[in-house]
Order: C-alpha cells, then structure tokens, then sequence
C-alpha cells in the first residue's frame, strides 16, 4: 500500500478498534508532521465511514478510513526529543506490569503532541521503547500534575477503558480553593456541557442538556484565604472538578479558564504560578488476577510551597 500518492480506503480491523484517530494516523504517516496530519482531520481530507469526524474519535472494528496521501519533504523538521527528557520521563513511572504503568506526569507537559504542542507524554514513552504500544486510558490537563494511567497493550487499553465506564477506577485530586470551606464533606452533582467557543477554545458549562457529572469533595485544611480538598470523581467528564468548584462559587487556584482573576492574583504572591490540582491517587483491582492496584504521587513541590506560605 503506498500512502503517499493516492487516497486509500482502510478497514480497521480488531488489534486497531479502540484507538483514537489521531494515534492511528501518526503511526500510519511516521516522519509527518501532527500539525499536517490534524489539518487533514479538521478539513474532511480523512473520514470516517464517509462522514467527517474529530482526532479523538475512538476507531471501531470494520470502520472505513478514508486516508488522503500526506507528504514529507526534505524541508520537514521532525521533533527529536533529547534523550536525557526520555530518561526522566521513565524515572516518574510510579507502578508497571505487563499490561499498564502509572506515571508521576509533571506540570507543564501535556498527555499528547497537538497543533501547538511538539510533543506531549505518549510521544516522549513511544520514542522510549519504539516496539511498545502506549496509548492514553485518560487525561490530564497540562498544568495538572500527578497519577496518569497509561495502557501498554490492546487487551489493557480496552480492559481499562471498561472499568473506567463501570466506574471501577477511583480518582482522587488535590485542590486548593477560594476561601474558606465550610463543609467536611459535599457532594456536588450536575450535568456539564462541552461548548466550542468562535477562537477555537473548548469550555464546559453546566447545562441540563449535557451529561451527569458528580464530585466528592473532602476537608483536608483551611484558611481564611484559601482551603485544601480532595476531591474524589464519581464520573470522568473534562474540567469535570474545575467547573463544580466554579459552581460553587469556590474556584480552584490558578484556574484562568473557569477561576477567580483577583484571587489567582493573590495566589501569585503565594507562589503559585499555575493551576493547583494534583492527581493524589489511583485505585483498582486487575479484572483477571483481581490484585488490587492502589499508587500515589505526593504533592508536587511547588504547590506544596504554595501551601505552607499560606498556612
């Protein structure tokens, strides 16, 4: 099959269902650049059973790709990534097994390589070890820190992305918030709502047309200023604690998109120079040995300052 010089139709058959497009095409056009390949996306170029679709698209079995051909010329600069940020990626992996590891992701790096991003997590462990098949079960938001579970085969992406549906897979976040919390613990329950704004940028607002989102939110520490939760995820919806914090009119620290502006302002002196929310932990119990799998990333170091300032 030559991809390069005319549009191919590709069946996609059992070991590629349940990747996302935007994987599928990078290993499919290696040496192509994602911005190149994420055009093709947005413009209609690849297609899905004949209609447009989006990067994150999960692929299914006999689904039919419209793949159009994608150049690489001599002009492409293809990103390297030094070896030494491979090395410390590898050193946060904070639990592995033949089938997943967890990983420390730092703030700052994004989970995957975009229009803007170079590259992101995924990119950084496939350059690692090239013959092994990571692949995202969730994400994290650039700026969040902490626990980031990632699949190494087939058999575990589609294990995990089960379990993450049956609710099995326990989340738990550090937050700090706006003022103080008066509660030891709430519940905060509504359904949330993806929206695409005129730039480009996607928000998520409570909207009784969208889908159920529950948060559970646990007392750690308090101030007049600000207070520490953790917050425990019922379901996996984006910005999912971001806006139920929004909601309750006790924005997360740090947040531009959904936060306080004063209050963010403040936090800067305290600081904080970007969002404060932590993956804390990980729970779970492996579907075929039942061996419970529970991890956790301490506090990163500088929301840990960001704390002990305001304390």
């Amino acid at each position: 099959m030559n991809l390069n010089k005319s549009v191919q139709i590709i069946e996609i058959k059992e070991e590629k269902a349940g990747q996302r497009l935007d994987n599928w095409l990078f290993n499919l056009f290696k040496g192509v650049p994602k911005s190149r390949i994420y055009r093709a996306i947005r413009k209609g170029e690849v297609r899905i059973n004949k209609k447009r679709t989006k990067a994150e698209y999960k692929l299914k079995l006999a689904d039919q790709v419209r793949v159009p051909p994608l150049h690489t010329t001599k002009a492409t600069v293809i990103t390297t990534i030094k070896p030494n940020t491979v090395k410390w990626l590898f050193e946060r992996i904070i639990y592995e097994d033949q089938h997943l590891l967890i990983l420390n992701k730092p703030a700052g790096l994004a989970v995957h390589g975009g229009s803007k991003i170079d590259f992101g997590v995924i990119d950084i462990l496939r350059q690692g070890k090239p013959e092994q098949n990571f692949e995202l079960v969730h994400r994290l938001d650039k700026d969040t820190s902490g626990c980031l579970l990632i699949a190494k085969t087939r058999k575990g992406l589609q294990q995990l992305h089960q379990m993450l549906r049956q609710g099995e897979i326990k989340k738990e976040y550090l937050c700090l918030v706006k003022g103080r919390w008066n509660q030891l613990h709430c519940i905060v329950e509504s359904r949330l709502r993806k929206n695409n704004l005129a730039s480009g940028e996607r928000v998520v607002q409570v909207d009784q047309a969208g889908k159920l989102a529950i948060t559970e939110f646990h007392l750690l520490e308090a101030t007049d200023i600000a207070s520490l939760l953790r917050a425990s995820l019922h379901t996996g919806r984006m910005h999912q604690i971001r806006v139920h914090l929004q909601q309750v009119n006790q924005p997360l620290a740090g947040d531009a998109k959904y936060g306080d502006r004063v209050f963010n302002k403040q936090m800067r002196f305290f600081g904080l120079k970007r969002l404060f929310l932590h993956a804390e932990k990980l729970k779970f119990r492996l579907p075929e040995t039942k061996k419970e799998i529970k991890v956790s990333a301490l506090l990163e170091k500088d929301l840990q300052e960001c704390w002990n300032h305001l304390k």
